[in-house]
């Protein structure tokens, strides 16, 4: 008959007893436990919101289908080669706020002046009958229309004026407010907004809420996103963070490899559809860039909600925006935030482009935008031929200045687009 001894004392009859576990799981435990909790609080969240009707499931919970995609896109972008841009100051120095500052100041007004040039040509050129770009000159008169409004009444903030710009309205914080009250948000883990002046304190509210807030640098000129959140940010610095310069003092940059599963995103506009949620944005084109480059990547889908916050002198009559003279890159909204109101779009306008549409990228734009590069050069190795480009255009003397921070200034950029390596068309440069 065999005998059981005690695993400690060896004291015969004894039941063995259990061993504990080793020193550097005392750690990780607990810590794994929050993050189930989490997780598994988010999760209910979000089934709740789901089964009222009120957001659509995350690419996890959308099927099997949407979930194959999103693993076969990225195990295809692991098996190609990255080049990620260093952010300024990652080299190991300081990073120079300051300097940053001057220099992206300094490039904005040259991409001001760029877009101040390319809207008067363009509205010349209709002016003389000539049929122009696709965008055509309807997109500047609205911006026009919407822009002197706001100097007029003095319905702005700095930075004035607010010609060529997304506009600092007076009443933002008011808006990002109503925003960050959306059941949407609450839901969100990940939420991308664009990195303009008057969504500042949406930026502010991603990172006060714990949520990983990912943001393009201005005009892509230093690379593509960078994200951030608050656990790595002195909470002294969150202000700061939602600025440009603290975007890349603090940010991490993603890079096409990194996986990320965005659930909500946030763009501005100049002026807006409220019923057809067709938006006009400053005429760079970089919300549909942005969109079209993060559904290539997987990270979004047709379901993933996008929303704008605007004054409501910036919501047009229903039709003043015309569905019908869009153009396929072009990204329409699912709500609509104001200081004094939500707007759920009854009746989107719009199909939101699938991807990045190569077709109608014009080399000159293309040579702008380094991650735009990037990209094209990976699919074309991925599929073993070349994608198509669109027609050349001539750009204003200004757009051919020397880039900085390697990525250029990109000012029209090609929005939107296809998809996969097919690219499917691609979107060009007046935009949004």
């Amino acid at each position: 008959m065999r005998v059981l001894k005690c695993c400690f004392c060896r004291r015969p009859g004894a039941a063995p007893a259990a061993k504990p576990p080793p020193p550097f799981l005392l750690g990780v435990l607990p810590l794994l436990s929050r993050h189930l909790e989490r997780f598994s609080s988010a999760r209910n969240r979000e089934s709740k919101f789901v089964m009222q009707g009120i957001v659509q499931p995350s690419i996890p919970a959308r099927g099997p289908a949407a979930a194959a995609a999103a693993v076969r896109r990225r195990r295809r972008l692991r098996m190609l080669p990255c080049a990620a841009s260093a952010a300024p100051g990652s080299s190991g120095g300081a990073f120079d706020a300051a300097a940053y500052d001057r220099q992206r100041l300094a490039a904005d007004a040259a991409a001001m002046a760029v877009m101040r040039e390319r809207s008067e040509a363009e509205s010349s050129a209709e002016d003389a009958g000539s049929p122009g770009p696709p965008a055509g000159a309807w997109k500047w008169a609205i911006r026009k229309q919407i822009w002197d409004l706001l100097e007029e009444r003095d319905l702005a903030d700095f930075p004035r004026p607010v010609h060529h710009r997304i506009p600092n309205f007076k009443g933002a914080v008011e808006a990002a407010a109503q925003l960050a009250a959306l059941p949407e948000f609450a839901a969100a883990a990940v939420v991308k907004v664009n990195p303009d002046t008057p969504q500042k304190a949406v930026r502010h509210a991603v990172l006060r809420s714990g949520k990983t807030l990912l943001t393009p640098q201005p005009r892509l000129r230093t690379g593509f996103f960078s994200t951030l959140h608050a656990d790595a940010i002195p909470p002294d610095a969150l202000m700061e963070a939602c600025t440009s310069a603290g975007v890349v003092k603090y940010g991490k940059p993603l890079g096409l490899d990194d996986r990320v599963t965005v659930d909500m995103i946030v763009v501005g506009s100049v002026a807006v559809d409220p019923e057809t949620g067709c938006r006009l944005g400053k005429g760079e084109g970089f919300a549909e860039l942005e969109y079209g480059i993060l559904r290539w990547m997987g990270a979004i889908d047709d379901s993933t909600p996008v929303v704008t916050a605007v004054r409501d002198e910036q919501l047009l009559p229903g039709g003043a925006i015309p569905a019908a003279r869009m153009m396929p890159w072009d990204v329409c909204v699912d709500i609509v935030c104001t200081p004094t109101q939500v707007i759920r779009v009854p009746r989107p306008g719009l199909q939101k482009p699938p991807g990045i549409l190569w077709d109608k990228l014009s080399p000159q734009k293309l040579s702008q935008i380094k991650i735009l590069q990037d990209l094209k050069r990976r699919i074309e190795v991925e599929q073993g031929s070349p994608l198509p480009t669109g027609p050349d255009e001539v750009l204003p003397p200004l757009a051919s200045r020397g880039r900085r921070g390697g990525g250029g200034r990109g000012r029209g950029r090609g929005r939107g687009g296809s998809g996969r390596g097919g690219g499917r068309g691609n979107g060009r440069g007046s935009g949004g």
